[in-house]
């Protein structure tokens, strides 16, 4: 299977909701490697590395997140492979 990987920005009310917890859940669940973390200037940022499937469901899910946030916008980029084990909150 074909592995990728991107950074994500997710703009809009995404924090102070627990959108960082809630993403965790997800990749674990959907089974992407990589991490989260909140930005200064309010949105957050995301690296996704696993199957191209996977990848983009867990892309998918930012673009609606959990029922508490709301996306006004998202921005994602491919990049070189990097080796994550697990899923981290930064």
């Amino acid at each position: 299977m074909r592995r990728i990987q991107v950074r994500v920005i997710v703009t809009g009310n995404v924090q102070g909701v627990g959108f960082r917890g809630h993403t965790q859940r997800e990749a674990a669940k959907i089974g992407v490697n990589g991490w989260v973390r909140n930005l200064e200037d309010g949105s957050v940022e995301a690296v996704f590395s696993g199957t191209q499937d996977a990848v983009n469901r867990m892309v998918n899910w930012c673009r609606r997140g959990p029922l508490c946030m709301h996306v006004t916008e998202i921005s994602v980029e491919k990049m070189p492979m990097e080796a994550f084990h697990g899923f981290d909150v930064r």
